[in-house]
């Protein structure tokens, strides 16, 4: 009990460096004028939101702790009281630890964004250290609460499916807060761009706009709480996976030495990261996460070499690390606004919006290839390596690719919070009227957190490929522990067929279900946007002390988004039972196959093809093709306004799906053999 114990005290000293940036962040100016009532009116619809948010899941989360109690692993009134009891305690955990996880984040980033603004007067490094050391806060917390969770729950039960029940909690209510803020964000994005950009012609974050505050709290909730429950999801998944497969092997010590490792490794990664006064932000990022993959690599093997862990298991581990750093590359090669993609679909806006689709579209096609391939790739690579060790390592060499991909989880969560900090830096500066060069800067700042999220979001979705591929392993151990013999999936067995058609359709029904969520709710803000336009004299001439009505925008947006999360959330769990309880264990097994196909080419094509479109439209803005205001413009706005469902509510919100369906799977595994059609 050792490593569990050591990854519980690095996640203790990982949580005093967040106190620390915490307070650092919160002792910076704000400066005079509008800023900190801008701020306020930010926070305060971020917090609105996500309180009737959780008030929400808090229902779905006493109603589904029920529900395992009863049935989970088995029914109750056949099964050991005790063992589901544990099994709900445990989700419940994982669902608060997740929420906390989010609330975390929407405290500091609505903090530091307004010091972010503030510290652009004094140039960029100030600025860029606020914003990434925000961003560090909501990393270092999200990391260290998933890893202390998982050892704690070891610690007391010595059962990997009760940590399986804990990233339930934690992949449930992640589906919910990532599917919740992603159509809060984009509803308000969406309006504000349409109604403000290309109708009216007026600056991104003009304080005349109703939706611009409820599109700064869209960066918040989605962004920052969304994605950071996503990888929170994302990483305990993978040590979960990792301890099914590895206790039988006895190799379940290893998974808390590199898990705390990781973070020991994020923690210096995060203190050494730094830019210079006239230093590139993005660069700074990237350098950062290079060198936190290279002080686990030599750390990690430091630890197997004096502790005699087995070295094959290291390799598959180093190997998943390499894949996360190649789809991180390719991300920013495709989503960067220096890459030739975005520059191609910049020049393209100049021939009119279908131009703009269909080539970041087909970019976006192609860069699925990449990543897809790094995935199978690792997966196929960490198999060979450990195959040499007998029955149960070639699997488990999977599971620690997927560990050693995650391994740095709390540099890249870092490194995506930053994104939408700046981001509101950026629209704070323009309202609080902080001139042209504090702008300047936190669009620089901005452009570099824009690439950001496109290589988080990209190695989120290959992270939380390895670890499905790892559950999907799981899943096949805890059934054939429950039958006593290895059960195989052939595609040739109809039920499996079966299985895996259904399994491919979920991903894009839950997909459309969302987007639509978006499109209806961004209607009902822009009627509203229109209506306070005409209604309000002087608004949109900016008469002095004429405001519009932001709290009506957010409150639209904040309704909308809770009543859309719902049912594409339900959706994707009912269809799991469903298959199961018609096909049993051996149409789930395909199922899952088909959904973590399915859903990794989407997620990755919806991912990049919006980050194209974006960073084209803010490549256009810096004064290419015409500029702002230009027909090519106008191009890119439409095509940044497709992209932003795709890249920013679905496309992330999906790699969250796939990890919820295989533990679903799992926890569901003894109930579909007891119970099912075929």
């Amino acid at each position: 009990m050792l490593w569990p114990i050591f990854s519980i005290i690095v996640s203790l000293l990982a949580f005093c460096l967040a106190a620390y940036f915490y307070g650092w962040v919160k002792k910076l100016p704000i400066a005079d004028g509008p800023l900190s009532n801008v701020g306020l009116l930010v926070r305060n619809g971020a917090f609105t939101f996500i309180r009737r948010e959780y008030k929400v899941l808090l229902r779905f989360v006493g109603v589904v702790s029920v529900l395992i109690l009863l049935f989970f692993p088995k029914p109750i009134w056949s099964g050991e009281v005790k063992l589901n009891i544990l099994m709900a305690v445990a989700f419940i955990l994982g669902s608060v630890l997740s929420g906390l996880a989010g609330w975390i984040g929407i405290s500091i980033a609505t903090i530091a964004n307004t010091r972010s603004a503030t510290a652009a007067q004094k140039g960029l490094a100030p600025s860029f250290m606020a914003g990434f050391r925000g961003g560090a806060v909501m990393g270092l917390a999200v990391v260290g609460t998933s890893l202390m969770g998982a050892a704690l729950l070891f610690i007391v039960t010595e059962n990997p499916e009760i940590v399986l029940a804990f990233s339930f909690g934690a992949s449930s209510l992640a589906l919910f807060a990532k599917a919740g803020g992603g159509i809060f964000t984009k509803t308000a994005d969406i309006a504000a761009d349409l109604t403000g950009k290309v109708e009216l012609g007026i600056p991104e974050d003009d304080p005349r706009n109703p939706a611009v505050i409820a599109d700064n709290v869209g960066d918040n909730v989605g962004d920052v709480a969304g994605m950071g429950a996503d990888l929170f999801d994302s990483n305990i998944a993978s040590i979960a996976a990792a301890m099914v497969l590895a206790l039988p092997l006895g190799q379940t010590d290893l998974i808390f030495c590199f898990g705390g490792i990781g973070l020991l490794a994020s923690m210096l990664g995060i203190i050494i990261t730094k830019v210079g006064a006239n230093g590139n932000p993005g660069k700074a990022l990237n350098r950062g996460t290079y060198l936190t993959n290279f002080i686990f690599f030599v750390l990690s093997l430091a630890a197997v070499l004096i502790f005699k862990f087995e070295f094959r298991l290291w390799l598959a581990t180093s190997i998943g690390m390499l894949a996360g750093v190649i789809i991180g590359f390719t991300s920013e090669l495709f989503t960067s606004d220096e890459g030739k993609p975005v520059m191609h679909v910049a020049k393209a806006c100049q021939s009119g919006p279908a131009f703009t689709i269909i080539s970041g579209f087909a970019y976006g096609l192609l860069s699925t290839f990449p990543p897809i391939i790094g995935i199978g790739g690792a997966a196929l690579a960490a198999y060979k390596v450990c195959e040499p060790l007998g029955a149960g390592y070639p699997l488990l060499g999977i599971a620690m690719s997927a560990i050693g991909m995650l391994s740095v989880v709390g540099m890249i969560i870092s490194n995506d919070a930053y994104g939408p900090i700046v981001d509101n830096a950026r629209g704070m500066a323009e309202m609080g009227g902080l001139g042209d060069e504090v702008l300047r800067i936190t669009d620089e700042l901005d452009a570099a957190g824009n690439t950001a999220k496109a290589i988080t979001k990209g190695f989120s979705i290959g992270a939380a490929g390895l670890t499905v591929i790892a559950l999907l392993a799981a899943y096949q151990e805890i059934v054939q522990k429950a039958i006593g013999q290895i059960q195989l999936f052939s595609i040739l067995d109809p039920l499996v067929f079966f299985g895996m058609l259904t399994g491919i359709a979920v991903p894009a029904v839950f997909s459309a279900m969302l987007m639509m969520g978006v499109d209806r709710n961004a209607e009902r803000m822009v009627k509203e946007i229109h209506r306070q336009f005409d209604e309000i004299p002087g608004l949109k001439e900016g008469v002095e002390g004429v405001v519009p009505d932001y709290n009506r925008c957010i409150d639209i947006a904040t309704v909308g988004a809770i009543r859309e999360l719902i049912p594409a959330g339900l959706m994707t769990i009912l269809v799991t039972m469903a298959v199961g309880f018609i096909g049993g264990v051996t149409a789930i097994g395909g199922f899952l196959a088909g959904n973590i196909t399915s859903g990794l080419l989407l997620a990755l094509l919806m991912s990049n093809a919006g980050g194209m479109w974006d960073n084209a439209k803010k490549y256009i803005e810096a004064g290419n093709f015409g500029g702002k205001g230009s027909d090519a413009h106008k191009a890119a706005v439409i095509g940044d306004t497709v992209g932003d469902p795709f890249k920013d509510t679905a496309g992330p919100s999906i790699n969250t799906q796939i990890t919820v369906v295989s533990l679903v799977s799992s926890l569901s595994a003894a109930i579909f053999l007891a119970v099912s059609i075929f």
